[in-house]
């Protein structure tokens, strides 16, 4: 009987249920490699968690097979989880990507006090065997410099992931698409294509970032008074543009925001950012300067209550604040879930007064994924046999399907996964295989925990109906009731005289009637109150606030 053909499993730990968590596993026999290792922020139904990681187990329980991790660049949705990964690894794996990409991840390590841990850089082009993986790097454009795709050969086929991408032909520092790689891969037949969804529903192509340079230079040449840019902090073209509109027009430049701080550091000591020092200023020296002379660029245009922005829009900035002859620039569009925060502040400026621009009003903000067109252009230079999109929600996987399907790839040969599914392929033919353990893991606080349902389920409650605590002392040899104190937290009802009183009256009168009947159990005795309490309160209030019975003999 001949031997069954070792297949190339493809499987993604993250990336399909949104925006955010992107981690992929290549496995062929004894060798994997990862693609990302990214991070997702909570949603408003995930209160208190820090982050949102994708899980893991399957590259931990087969990290004997792991030989590298590649990373398609910098951005914390592929570069955030890695941390985590590498603290739950026993063995040192080796990370490849561009220097960029190298110096954040290297300044996130040294937060965590991780060391020993291999950065190799590379570069377009740059080709790599890891055990039956042949790998190559090639350059695509994305709103961050020095970000990759990356073409595998195996024996069992070939595969191309494009990374997160748009088709910029004018790209602020000159890096275009290595156009002449995809089809190269193409013309050696590609199995297998793996690309960005992000915008698979937006018609038409997405704007060079070279298209908000001049609005932006209009807005800061014509403001009357101090510039203030909110960006994300990794965005380094968008940053580039500021500082040279800034100092095209004779105004130096601040910059405030942990993370801003942080990136602009890295950028400009690799070269990605280019600004000189005298064009620089601190920010407790601003008042040493005209009001016209100054573009601060800084954290928040995600509306983070903790920002940079949202502290000055507040007053409570350290050193900066916003007046009502300034101008800000919100340069981004709101990750989805973020559009109340951004409003929020938004609101919080226009009672200071002061000039407000985003997308909607001016060309402050372009996309850095590319449109339905783009889309199809590398469906088109790729030729592939099959395709599965990646990297969004439900929606853009299906979007994208969709363009499959105009460009010629039969509904067969296209796979629309969930995280945790997987695709085998053996000669170029692909089929799916057995879906492996998937799902998410919760960053809260300190602790590095599995996604507890109860857990979020009692803080929303809380949230949303407060608390409410009983104590009860059980005194004499027929455990009737003594003390009974009743208190709430985040309740309407806590100085509701009449009503605490009517609850008190009605655990005592239970418990006394339990001890009678049923003895002096604790643990049912306290569900016999939480029930009890909870239904008049629901009865009295249409709230049901988390009742929190303490039984104590004396």
């Amino acid at each position: 009987m001949p031997k069954r053909e070792t297949p190339l499993k493809i499987i993604p730990m993250g990336g399909l249920d949104g925006i955010g968590k992107n981690m992929t596993v290549f496995e062929y026999g004894n060798d994997m490699v990862l693609i990302d290792a990214g991070l997702m922020f909570p949603d408003d139904e995930q209160p208190g968690i820090d982050l949102v990681l994708p899980d893991y187990t399957y590259v931990l329980e087969n990290e004997h097979k792991l030989r590298a991790i590649l990373i398609t660049h910098g951005h914390e949705d592929h570069i955030g989880a890695l941390p985590y990964l590498l603290m739950d690894l026993t063995r040192k794996v080796p990370i490849y990507s561009s220097k960029l990409s190298l110096g954040f991840i290297e300044g996130k390590l040294s937060e965590h006090s991780i060391t020993g841990v291999k950065l190799c850089e590379v570069n377009d082009g740059s080709n790599i065997h890891f055990g039956a993986f042949d790998v190559t790097f090639f350059s695509m454009t994305h709103s961050i410099p020095a970000a990759f795709g990356v073409h595998m050969k195996t024996p069992a086929g070939s595969l191309m992931h494009t990374g997160d991408f748009k088709l910029d032909q004018t790209p602020i520092d000159g890096v275009r698409p290595n156009y002449a790689a995809i089809t190269k891969f193409a013309s050696e037949g590609l199995d297998l294509l793996l690309s960005d969804s992000t915008n698979a529903n937006r018609p038409g192509f997405t704007p060079s970032e070279a298209a908000v340079g001049p609005a932006l230079r209009h807005i800061i040449k014509n403001a009357k008074g101090r510039v203030f840019v909110a960006s994300f902090s990794s965005h380094i073209h968008r940053l580039q543009q500021v500082c040279d509109a800034s100092v095209a027009v004779g105004r130096k430049v601040v910059v405030t925001g942990r993370s801003m701080i942080t990136n602009t550091k890295v950028a400009r000591d690799l070269g990605y950012l280019n600004i000189s020092d005298k064009n620089i200023v601190d920010a407790y020296d601003v008042d040493k300067l005209a009001d016209d002379r100054i573009v601060v660029l800084c954290t928040g245009s995600q509306g983070e209550p903790l920002s940079a922005l949202a502290r000055m829009a507040n007053g409570e900035h350290k050193s900066l604040t916003i007046r009502p002859q300034d101008t800000v620039i919100i340069s981004a569009t709101p990750v989805p879930g973020n559009e109340k925060s951004v409003q929020s502040i938004i609101n919080s400026l226009s009672k200071i007064g002061c000039a407000i621009y985003d997308k909607s009003k001016t060309l402050v903000h372009v996309s850095g994924h590319g449109s339905q067109e783009e889309l199809k252009l590398v469906l088109g230079m790729a030729r592939p046999k099959n395709f599965m999109p990646v990297h969004g929600e439900a929606v853009h996987l299906r979007a994208h399907a969709e363009l499959a399907k105009q460009m010629g790839i039969p509904d067969k040969h296209i796979f629309i996964l969930d995280n945790g599914d997987s695709l085998e392929m053996r000669s170029g033919k692909i089929k799916r295989g057995k879906s492996v353990e998937s799902g998410v893991v919760f960053v809260d606080g300190l602790s590095v925990t599995e996604s507890n349902p109860v857990v979020l389920r009692d803080r929303q409650r809380l949230a949303q109906d407060g608390i409410v605590t009983v104590v009860v002392t059980l005194v004499g040899r027929s455990r009737r009731a003594g003390v009974v104190e009743v208190s709430g937290r985040g309740v309407s009802f806590a100085t509701d005289d009449e009503l605490m009183d009517g609850a008190q009256n009605l655990v005592r009168t239970q418990v006394d009637k339990f001890s009678k009947s049923e003895g002096s159990n604790p643990e049912a005795m306290r569900k016999n109150i939480r029930n009890s309490l909870s239904n008049f309160l629901w009865t009295k209030t249409h709230t049901r606030p988390m009742v929190i019975p303490v039984v104590m003999e004396v």
